[in-house]
């Protein structure tokens, strides 16, 4: 009977594994999740010492103890994140990434896994109050975001100023090189209290939905991260590492 056990608990062993245990499964590297991302995007992804953390760093770990895999970050630009994941270098994009029909178009996407909302942060003296009044201003964005999308797709191309990383926009905001920066609003709020004379203004610029970019047609691997999702969001786990980072209004 004990033998009859033994064989039962490795059979079931095995099949949790499966999803790491070799590359057909979806993985580029048995055993390993490889996870592209920008950590430069408190709170959901940034550097605190030698090591990455954050919401997503959070996710992605429990997403891989439970495919069985070891999880593997790696820090990229932004914008080089996509094309990553497209060739099969990183098996999934986390990033505060927001699902829109242009990047379906290169990568499928995992369900949401969070909500967001880009904002606009000014200098406090600016005498901007809406966004009607940033017509004809100079705006600051990370480039390749969202923000970098909508803003030039509302304010022009002419009046945007494109910055490897979302701190850096938010420097030349103080610095006065730019009117304007439209970030995500998590991030923002970290920017803002790190930064004396900054605010966000009260009118949301758009809002969002996050979720995690993974090669196209790989559904193997994109049914695995939907099956843990689900997991973590039904047994509490998700939105307990959401409110470790992001305290409630």
């Amino acid at each position: 009977m004990e033998k009859f056990l033994g064989i039962i608990l490795s059979a079931v062993l095995s099949l949790c594994l499966a999803g790491c245990g070799n590359t057909a499964n979806g993985t580029a590297q048995a055993g390993v999740l490889v996870m592209a991302t920008n950590a430069e995007f408190p709170p959901y992804e940034y550097h605190e010492g030698s090591q990455i953390v954050g919401i997503d760093a959070e996710i992605a770990a429990a997403i891989a103890e439970k495919m069985g895999c070891e999880l593997k970050i790696e820090d990229i630009a932004f914008d080089s994140i996509i094309p990553e994941v497209s060739s099969g270098k990183a098996d999934m994009g986390m990033a505060g990434m927001t699902v829109t029909e242009d990047r379906k178009q290169n990568v499928d996407f995992s369900d949401t896994y969070a909500i967001a909302r880009q904002v606009v942060i000014v200098r406090a003296d600016s005498g901007i109050e809406s966004l009607d009044d940033l017509e004809g201003l100079t705006i600051g964005v990370q480039q390749g975001t969202t923000g970098d999308i909508y803003a030039s797709e509302d304010y022009g191309d002419d009046h945007i100023e494109r910055y490897a990383k979302g701190m850096e926009a938010v420097q030349a905001l103080t610095q006065g090189k730019v009117d304007a920066v439209i970030i995500d609003n998590e991030p923002a709020r970290v920017f803002v209290a790190e930064n004396e004379g900054l605010v966000i203004l009260e009118e949301a610029y758009a809002d969002e939905e996050y979720a995690i970019a993974v090669k196209k047609g790989n559904t193997e691997l994109l049914n695995q991260i939907n099956a843990a999702l689900a997991e973590l969001k039904a047994d509490g786990t998700l939105d307990a590492i959401v409110a470790k980072y992001i305290s409630a209004e």
